[in-house]
This record gives C-alpha cells, structure tokens and sequence, in this order.
C-alpha cells in the first residue's frame, strides 16, 4: 500500500507541474479559500454540516468510476480495493479536519467513512454490444446521448421532479432539484472522449466550443425546463427562477470549459470541474470579491480551453 500511496503523490506532482506554478498559485489559491469558506460556512451549520460527507463522497465517486487504472490494478493486485480506500480517505483528510476544527465530530467521521467506501464502487463501463435505443438528444451532443443510455438516469430526473412537486409550497426544495440537476451533469460532462472526436475541433477550436456550450446551455434549458416551472410558481417567483438558471447557465458553462481546458488529462479536467463548481457556489454568500473570482475562473476557463484545443490544430 505504501509504494501505491507514493505512486498516486508523484502522479500529483506531475499533474500539478503541467498545471503551471503561476496557475496553480493564482487560482489554486483562490479556489481553495473559495473551498475552505465554502467548509467553513457548512460545518457552522448544523444541518449542513451533514451535507459535505455526501458531496466529498459524491466527487470521490465521480473520479472513482472514470479511473483508466482498474484492469491494471485487477491484473497485477487483485486486493487493491484497500488502497483506493486509504487513497481516498486521505484526500478527505482536509474536510474532515474542518468539520472537527467547528466541532462536528460525526459529520467529520462519516466523511472518512463515505470516502473510504467509495472504493468499493464498480468503474463504469460500456454495455456490450453495437445496438443502443434510439436517443432522443441529436448525436452531436454526445455526452447527453451516453447519458441518456446509462440506467437510472430518467428515474433520477423524475425524482427530482416529483421532490420538487411535493415542496412546492416552499422555494428551497424546488430550488434544490434545479441544482441537484445541474450536478449530475459533473457526471455527464466527466468522461474525456478520444482525441479522434475532436477533429472537428481542429479547424474552428473557437466554433467548437461554442458548440459543446450551445448544445450543453440547449439540453440543460429543456430538461430542467418542468423544474424551473414548479419553482417559478413558489414563492421564488419569475425573478428568482431567471436569476438561478442564470447562475446554473453560467455554471454549467465552466464545466464545459474545464473539461478542455487541461485535455486529455481526466484528473486536472474533473477538479478543475469541482473547482469551478465550488467557485459558482461561493458567489452565493456576501462577499463581493467572490463575483470577481467567478468572472476571472469564468474569462480563465474560456481561455485556456481555447489555446488547449489550439494545440492540436497546429499539432
């Protein structure tokens, strides 16, 4: 376990020295006080402080399903999934140190707990054989083709509107499902596909990811479409409904971005997708520096996307 434990660091060194040191200590540092005020305001509450075991478990879990080492671990050390465990408990060492820093001890315990379990998860893989449903999503978006297949996916989206039906009477709960909805596609826009799909990238990366936006900002509206309706007729209203689906569009913009901003590098594209999540809820709070930070990750994200896919056009 020890030879496995620094393996993973000196693949993080790596993964951070590609980063750039003038970029992992700009936003790097933003983004993790933006992380530890977002701790810091959930461990002062009672009730939310039980909601960071299950969002570290929850991104644990994304990064866990897209490992591309499982058969190799399988191949050479069929008992790995203790590894993974201690791997994954560690990382959340830093949360769960903040949760017992504002006296949550069992708050604190259950995110070891969660995180170290997610390592008994399967990865994903893809079903067998060449013959799917039809989708009802055109090809060219292709991450909501893929997940429209996976299983659960509708019975997901009709429990968030059934959820958001049943607390209509209030805005928090309708609220909840929109933003519920716009984290499940962390998972949906995840997966890094091959360098061979992008070769429409090569000849227009600007029109590119106009298009991966597009058709992100497209599917998202209608999908989300029966949620919002159920929120503007709560005590939310219109205003408050166009104001959170703002927030989401502008969300769901930067995990686009970030997920070309560092490829092909699975890693560095699903943190800076967390990061870039942590950032958009950081904006909720009083601070006015936050909004600042959001538009700078937001022109950031843009940019470096842009020069990434760049590369391979002149590649």
């Amino acid at each position: 376990m020890r030879n496995y434990l620094l393996l993973r660091a000196r693949l993080l060194v790596r993964l951070l020295r590609e980063l750039g040191w003038w970029r992992l200590l700009l936003l790097g540092g933003l983004l993790g006080l933006a992380t530890a005020r977002a701790l810091v305001v959930a461990a002062g509450s009672a009730k939310a402080a039980w909601l960071v075991p299950v969002v570290v478990a929850g991104l644990l879990w994304s990064l866990h399903r897209q490992r591309p080492d499982f058969l190799f671990l399988q191949l050479t050390a069929p008992g790995f999934r203790p590894w993974l465990a201690a791997e994954y408990a560690l990382l959340s060492l830093p949360a769960a140190g903040v949760l017992v820093g504002c006296g949550r001890p069992g708050a604190a315990l259950l995110t070891l707990v969660l995180a170290a379990g997610v390592a008994l998860a399967p990865p994903a893989t893809a079903r067998a054989g060449r013959r799917h449903r039809q989708s009802m999503f055109r090809s060219v978006a292709f991450e909501w083709v893929g997940a429209s297949r996976r299983r659960g996916a509708g019975l997901l989206w009709l429990g968030l509107l059934g959820a958001a039906a049943a607390t209509r009477h209030t805005a928090t709960g309708p609220a909840l499902a929109v933003v519920g909805w716009l984290l499940v596609l962390l998972e949906v826009y995840g997966p890094v596909e091959p360098w061979a799909w992008l070769l429409p990238a090569l000849t227009s990366p600007g029109r590119w990811l106009r298009g991966r936006v597009g058709w992100g900002l497209l599917y998202f509206g209608l999908t989300v479409a029966p949620l919002a309706a159920v929120l503007a007729q709560g005590p939310a209203g219109a205003g408050g409904t166009a104001a959170l689906l703002l927030w989401c569009a502008v969300v769901l913009t930067m995990v686009v971005l970030a997920k070309y901003a560092f490829y092909p590098h699975a890693t560095l594209a699903r943190l800076t997708q967390a990061g870039a999540v942590v950032v958009g809820f950081s904006i909720l709070g009083s601070n006015p520096a936050f909004g600042a930070l959001l538009a700078a990750c937001f022109l950031g994200l843009g940019l470096k996307s842009h020069r990434r896919l760049a590369y391979y056009q002149h590649a």
